[in-house]
């Protein structure tokens, strides 16, 4: 429990200090090398405790099975067992807990309700997109195949969403004007965003492959952050997925107070200066 509780506290850079010790390089190059794809931007969102034992009293193991079963801890007992059989030295390994239902336990116990909000990734990659461009002209892209494009596609009009940026931040909120159509279909103000001066004409790759292409959607943007700007935090919620809903407790309360409260008080302030 002790070193558990230690666990918790660690930051990234903490956690990135320690790799390097064990790994001789960055924990971030470390993993990218080992599952051939980015480290996620959040750790230590969540951690899972072993007890390594021989024996375990009846106590003990009734300890355990009710942190597991009644609050969804992630813990667990592993017994481990030495024996000779017919000159070999053999090794046995049995759970206390069966460690699936462990995990599915700590996961229905960290299940939020949802806020109502999106998470959708802003995706600003130099000669494709340009956060620069959504923020101007009121949109969000995805493309290169459905998996990215298809979760923007479940966006209707109305969604609430807050814009990330890998490796900076939360840059913005806004809500849906327009469900996604391919970039070179999608109108501003009566005009087609390939005819306007775009900063990444990327944007308009592989147009009429309705795979590849990118999509839009519009976006009537409340406040926005230059990507220097980003607003984050540790722990923060943030992941791969293009489109998600937002339930982490902690990060709707800091987007609330960044973006939600802030744009609100201000519109207040606006209207209230317009009286006279």
């Amino acid at each position: 429990m002790y070193y558990a509780s230690w666990v918790r506290k660690l930051t990234p850079k903490e956690i990135n200090e320690i790799a390097i010790g064990y790994l001789k390089n960055s924990l971030a190059a470390a993993f990218e090398a080992y599952f051939s794809e980015p480290m996620p931007d959040t750790l230590n969102s969540s951690h899972s405790m072993v007890i390594v034992a021989s024996e375990f009293d009846d106590a003990s193991r009734r300890i355990v099975e009710y942190l597991s079963n009644e609050h969804g801890v992630s813990i667990n007992t592993a017994f481990f067992n030495v024996f000779e059989h017919h000159g070999e030295t053999l090794l046995a390994t049995d759970w206390l807990v069966d460690q699936e239902q462990v995990a599915e336990n700590a996961k229905a116990k960290r299940a939020y309700p949802w806020s109502g909000w999106y998470y959708v990734n802003v995706g600003h990659d130099d000669g494709f997109r340009s956060w620069e461009d959504m923020k101007q002209f009121g949109f969000l892209a995805a493309g290169f195949g459905s998996k990215y494009s298809g979760p923007l596609k479940k966006l209707k009009i109305g969604d609430p969403v807050f814009a990330y940026q890998k490796q900076c931040g939360y840059v913005g909120y806004g809500l849906v004007t327009a469900e996604a159509v391919p970039a070179n279909a999608f109108e501003v103000g009566g005009r087609c965003l390939a005819d306007l001066q775009v900063r990444e004409r990327g944007l308009f790759h592989d147009s009429g492959d309705p795979e590849k292409e990118d999509w839009v959607v519009g976006v009537d943007w409340k406040k926005t952050l230059p990507l220097a700007e980003a607003k984050t935090f540790a722990g923060a919620f943030a992941n791969q997925n293009v489109v998600c809903r937002l339930t982490h407790p902690a990060t709707i309360e800091f987007l609330k107070q960044q973006f939600v409260e802030e744009h609100v008080n201000a519109g207040t302030s606006t209207a209230a200066g317009s009286v006279v």
